[in-house]
């Protein structure tokens, strides 16, 4: 396998949620791609940490769908599957919805700020087709009202299949099409500023539901 560029994590990082997010990263930003054999023995060497939280890691990752693994066979970086992705989707936006929908009522106006900031790095990055710097800054953007909703078993599950999504929006497409969602990202903003709590829900699950489109491809429903 290709071990991705940079330093490996800090020694006094050997836990396995750091491993996780390591791998999945790499996952989801390509440099581990579909098919891909992961070897435990390059896992160890690339992040620092000994075998236990790269395998723990590797466990956490086939119950999210990003990894496969035949025990005693091998272990590789699951094929794209265009039918969990939609379904990935619908999960996300719903819990989007439901974040901004308990976050609302309480959201300061520092944190619409944030949300304002967030869109204005989204909006340049579409700008330069920088499609990393946007899918950033697009994450930024909701983490707020997700964040503010104090629901930790939203985001447990925003955890599991985001990254499902994320990364076949990232490896189908060299550019990144969604300019539309500045604009329904200033509606999501004026509407919190309201205080308008089902508009804001309602924008806010359209604008997850944009992605739909993309995953209408003539690719496989699953290529594992």
């Amino acid at each position: 396998m290709p071990v991705p560029r940079g330093p490996g994590l800090a020694p006094r990082s050997l836990l396995r949620d750091e491993a996780y997010r390591a791998i999945r990263d790499a996952i989801v930003g390509g440099t581990l791609a579909p098919g891909e054999r992961l070897n435990d023995n390059d896992l160890v060497e690339w992040l620092g940490v000994s075998r236990t939280p790269v395998r723990e890691a590797l466990a956490r990752l086939e119950q999210a769908g990003l990894v496969q693994t035949r025990p005693g066979r091998y272990t590789m970086v699951s094929p794209l599957d265009v039918r969990a992705a939609r379904n990935a989707q619908s999960v996300t936006a719903a819990m989007h919805e439901l974040a901004v929908r308990e976050a609302l009522p309480n959201l300061s106006a520092d944190e619409i700020d944030v949300m304002r900031a967030a869109n204005a790095r989204f909006a340049e990055a579409l700008r330069h087709d920088d499609v990393d710097a946007a899918i950033a800054a697009d994450d930024d953007f909701h983490a707020v009202a997700v964040q503010a909703s104090a629901n930790q078993a939203l985001r447990d599950v925003l955890e599991q299949f985001t990254p499902v999504l994320r990364r076949l929006e990232r490896l189908r497409f060299s550019s990144l099409s969604g300019r539309e969602s500045v604009a329904q990202h200033e509606l999501i903003i004026a509407r919190c500023e309201a205080g308008d709590v089902a508009g804001a829900a309602e924008a806010t699950r359209a604008n997850w539901e944009t992605l739909a489109p993309l995953l209408d491809t003539d690719a496989p429903e699953s290529t594992g």
